[in-house]
């Protein structure tokens, strides 16, 4: 009998995350400090919470609509209008989501065909090529650079626009680099979308973990651009709710509606639970978001100054989410190798930049979703190792 493979042809053009590479790693070594994390250390709020806790007293442990509770979608919808300045209908125009990933799986599955292109942003949190490939879509890379301070210069995007190009992803703030994108670069892609008739898939994760009076803006309160942009959102930062598996977005109506049909293959509907807590989580008070976003800016403040003291690494002050992403490219070529030498020398897991694109080599991502005690000694035993590492 011929032999034949069970894997999927596609798969093989999905290459493995080089994210899950290094946690793979840290997982064998003890009292490693966890600089490489993409969540929040903090716990989720107690009245977010409790609110679930008197969903499963109540009973509400059955199916909802896929497009999510209608209570829901309506204060989503507020959110919107008062914070986003995205006028959207909660019937029709928002879907809930399990979690901000699917989000961006459920649009680009129902937007994207095979051979389409989608623009991408290097570097670029890692999970934007496969969900691509997932799609049959061919991910095509624009640079967004260092010395830009991370900015998207419209010219590099225009520059790799075809008659193939259905979709340009942004994410602001951004993941690994922290750049919280400008009004007058968003309206400058806006113009880009309007023109060539282009998809914005715009995720805004880290909407709300923003410092210094710095204003992030959502591309789809731009005019014209209400059917040109999917905006996708999660409770998992702002929230410290990653295990709760809960986001949304909000696309034209006729996207809105595919989303759906495809959330009912594949999940039925986002977990009833998690979004009686996503009430209580946007409809209760906003001080546990404001005290963890004042953590946070400490700490960025603390581990930008530290990093630049450390002999060989250059390190910008990020806007906004809670990663910095220093260059180390003076230090050893290849960042995976520098990852894994901090791993095994310094016991400090970071993630190395090469994960998040080709521009993203010779840098590492180092998340401060960690305690100052924890971010000082792991920053002092990465400079004990470096010095022994030059000598």
């Amino acid at each position: 009998m011929k032999e034949k493979s069970f894997i999927a042809k596609k798969m093989t053009s999905i290459p493995p995350s080089g994210i899950r590479v290094i946690f793979e790693l840290a997982q064998k070594y003890d009292k490693l400090i966890r600089l490489e994390i993409g969540e929040p250390d903090f716990d989720t709020p107690e009245h977010i919470k409790k609110a679930a806790e008197e969903a499963l007293r109540d009973g509400c442990t059955h199916y909802t609509s896929s497009l999510g509770m209608i209570e829901l979608r309506e204060v989503v919808a507020e959110k919107l209008r008062k914070d986003n300045g995205i006028a959207t209908d909660p019937s029709e125009d928002i879907i809930i989501t399990s979690g901000g990933s699917n989000a961006l799986s459920l649009a680009m599955l129902a937007t994207i065909n095979p051979g389409e292109e989608v623009l991408i942003p290097d570097p670029y949190w890692a999970q934007y090529d496969g969900l691509v490939r997932v799609t049959g879509g061919i991910p095509i890379l624009f640079p967004v650079l260092e010395e830009n301070e991370y900015q998207i210069n419209p010219e590099d995007v225009e520059a790799k626009i075809t008659e193939r190009t259905k979709m340009i992803i942004i994410n602001s703030p951004n993941n690994p680099t922290g750049a919280v994108l400008k009004k007058e670069n968003l309206e400058a892609i806006a113009d880009l979308a309007i023109r060539h008739n282009i998809l914005i898939l715009s995720d805004e994760a880290y909407e709300r973990i923003i410092y210094d009076d710095i204003t992030h803006y959502s591309i789809g309160s731009f005019p014209g651009m209400e059917d040109l942009t999917i905006s996708a959102f999660t409770f998992s930062k702002t929230y410290a709710m990653t295990g709760w598996r809960l986001g949304y977005a909000r696309a034209p109506k006729e996207i809105v509606a595919e989303m759906a049909k495809l959330a009912l293959f594949q999940t039925s509907c986002p977990n009833s639970i998690s979004q009686k807590a996503g009430i209580a989580a946007m409809k209760g008070s906003q001080n546990c978001v404001t005290k963890m976003v004042e953590e946070y800016k400490r700490r960025r403040d603390f581990i930008v100054e530290r990093l630049n003291k450390i002999e060989g690494i250059s390190c910008q002050k990020p806007d906004g989410a809670f990663y910095v992403f220093p260059n180390t490219s003076s230090l050893l070529d290849s960042s995976y190798e520098l990852s894994k030498f901090l791993i095994k020398e310094a016991r400090v897991s970071t993630t190395p930049g090469k994960a998040f694109g080709d521009l993203g080599e010779g840098h590492l991502r180092v998340s401060y979703a960690n305690s100052i005690e924890n971010i000082d000694k792991g920053l002092k035993q990465i400079e004990l190792a470096l010095n022994a590492l030059k000598h």
